[in-house]
């Protein structure tokens, strides 16, 4: 991989990571279009960017991680301390399916362009639904409803599947409010995403670096990781504002567009 593939990967990465319109699916059309691997040999150069774009979510939403910390250490059962609880409930299915399936996880993302297809359909569908249904609006969101949309964070790694799409379209169905949505599905995915890189980290170090990033050199590595993250701050804020206009029936079109293509093709 060239350092300017690894610098519009990451830039794809970094945009597609908030947008409801599936970051790995579009990884995978990206190495596609390339002629690269289809991921699952490089997949450690595939989750250093997903943590180039939590690092560009910590920097967007550094306030409200900030309120979380101070209330968390006030040792009362405030609202910062129910809202990392709810948190912690969401990660409960994401960590299910990251220590027992990981490997077929894996299997899935060298399976080609047919299921990226598929899963953006699903993606589309999901968006529709949530744009057409017009539940009441609930104030806060509860931990059930956490659970629920931590399940559709755990569907999600099928690429192709939107996490925000699936995670902020469940809110949604669910009634939760739009303004709140956003910033939950940035903030729940930020604790998944280090810990799967950790274990990266660990595999990196029984197999070696080279090996586990798949022959990307050092460079096109940092040219990937800081061209997702400019990118993904760019979109993290974009996005927290779509959501709060309501707008995402654009990006189901979108999906529908690029999934049936993907099929199309595959």
């Amino acid at each position: 991989m060239s350092w300017i593939q690894a610098l519009l990967l990451g830039l794809l990465q970094g945009l597609t990571e908030y947008l409801p319109v599936s970051s790995s699916g579009h990884l995978a059309i990206g190495q596609a279009l390339f002629g690269l691997d289809d991921g699952s040999s490089n997949l450690a150069f595939t989750v250093l960017l997903h943590v180039a774009t939590v690092l560009s979510t910590v920097v967007i939403l550094w306030s409200e991680i900030v309120w979380l910390f101070k209330d968390l250490f006030k040792f009362q059962w405030n609202e910062g301390t129910k809202y990392i609880v709810n948190i912690l409930i969401s990660m409960i299915p994401v960590a299910i399916v990251g220590f027992l399936f990981k490997d077929k996880v894996e299997e899935v993302f060298g399976s080609g362009l047919l299921i990226v297809g598929i899963m953006l359909l699903v993606t589309a569908s999901l968006l529709t639904f949530s744009y057409f249904a017009k539940p009441r609006q609930k104030e806060e969101i509860s931990p059930l409803h956490a659970f629920i949309i931590g399940i559709a964070q755990a569907c999600a790694v099928m690429p192709g599947l939107s996490r925000s799409g699936s995670t902020i379209a469940t809110g949604l169905l669910l009634g939760n409010k739009k303004e709140k949505l956003a910033q939950f599905s940035f903030l729940m995915v930020i604790p998944p995403i280090l810990g799967e890189a950790l274990l990266d980290v660990k595999d990196m170090f029984e197999v070696g670096f080279s090996e586990a990033m798949g022959g990307i050199s050092p460079v096109a590595a940092l040219v990937g990781f800081f061209a997702a993250f400019i990118s993904g701050c760019f979109a993290c804020k974009w996005m927290i504002n779509i959501v709060k206009k309501g707008k995402l029936i654009w990006f189901a079109v979108y999906c529908f567009i690029v999934g049936g293509l993907a099929i199309i093709f595959s």
